[in-house]
């Protein structure tokens, strides 16, 4: 994978020391995270919207919590920062990296047993895959999961850029029977907020 996608897996809290540039696969599958990861707000500024606030709940924490800020502003924001950048799984719209083979084409594997006759009916419909990979039984990893819609993200392993590959979302709901395409790795990463990316957002909000 390019170094830019390493960097920024780094700064999002992502731990890359098993990665040892062996295959997409491998790499990949070596990566772990100890948080969960927010997408950064899209709409109007949480400043004059509330319903956009950049983790679903803070501003309910921050009023919870302004006499600590008031006392001692260090010791809020690291507060912040213990309440949601961890592996909570308490819904606050957020993703988690959860990368983990997926081989429905694949004979002899689990997934090949559980899946191949759903991915080979007329309702699996691959046909945003095809037009990356011109593979049409591929192996997959998935990379995230979350709470919204899709609730699933996968890259095939035929990816031609392996080094920056397309992300591929399908939901529980519709599973790969509608996939998007959510544009390559690395601009999907820079959508999520680091630590300090969404303490500068709180920042903005209660110290201005």
């Amino acid at each position: 994978m390019k170094k830019e996608i390493l960097e920024r897996i780094k700064q999002l809290g992502g731990n890359i020391d098993r990665v040892k540039g062996n295959s997409l696969a491998e790499d990949i599958l070596a990566i772990t995270f100890d948080t969960v990861l927010y997408p950064k707000p899209k709409d109007t500024p949480w400043q004059t919207a509330e319903d956009t606030e950049p983790i679903y709940g803070i501003e309910e924490f921050i009023d919870a919590n302004k006499e600590l800020f008031k006392a001692d502003r260090q010791a809020f924001y690291n507060k912040i920062i213990e309440k949601y950048f961890c592996l909570t799984e308490e819904g606050f719209g957020q993703f988690f990296w959860q990368p983990m083979l997926f081989t429905p084409f694949k004979e002899g594997t689990a997934d090949y047993e559980e899946w191949y006759c759903d991915f080979t009916d007329e309702n699996t419909d691959l046909t945003q895959i095809i037009k990356v990979t011109n593979d049409k039984m591929p192996d997959f990893v998935q990379i995230f999961y979350s709470y919204g819609f899709p609730d699933s993200y996968y890259i095939c392993l035929s990816d031609p850029h392996p080094d920056n590959p397309t992300l591929f979302g399908t939901d529980h709901e519709v599973y790969f029977r509608e996939v998007t395409n959510e544009g390559n790795l690395e601009d999907f990463l820079n959508t999520f907020m680091t630590k300090d990316e969404l303490l500068e957002t709180v920042k903005q909000r209660i110290e201005r």
